[in-house]
C-alpha cells in the first residue's frame, strides 16, 4: 500500500472516531430528560449506556487501525506488532 494512502486512511479512522462523538453528544443532549418533556430518567440512562458501549468499541477498533495504518505509512508498507497478544 503506498504511504500516502496508508497514511490519509490512518487519519481518517481518527477523525471517524470524532464523528462518533460529535453523534454520542448530538443523542445525549436530545435524550435527556427536561422540564418540559424529553424521555424519562430511567430510559435516558439506558440509551446512553447502550448506545455508549458500541459507541467505545467502534472508536476502540478505529483507534488500533488507524495506529497500524499510520505505522505502515511510516515503515514502508511494512505491517508492525502493536504489542496486544
Amino acid at each position: 500500500m503506498p504511504k500516502t494512502i496508508a497514511r490519509l486512511l490512518g487519519l481518517g479512522a481518527y477523525a471517524v472516531c470524532a464523528g462518533l462523538l460529535a453523534l454520542f453528544a448530538v443523542v445525549a443532549f436530545y435524550s435527556r430528560h427536561t422540564p418540559t418533556g424529553g424521555i424519562d430518567p430511567i430510559t435516558e440512562h439506558v440509551t446512553w449506556l447502550s448506545m455508549g458501549g458500541v459507541v467505545v468499541a467502534i472508536i476502540g477498533v478505529h483507534v488500533y487501525l488507524g495506529r497500524q495504518l499510520l505505522l505502515v505509512a511510516r515503515a514502508n508498507g511494512a505491517p508492525q506488532d502493536l504489542g496486544a497478544r
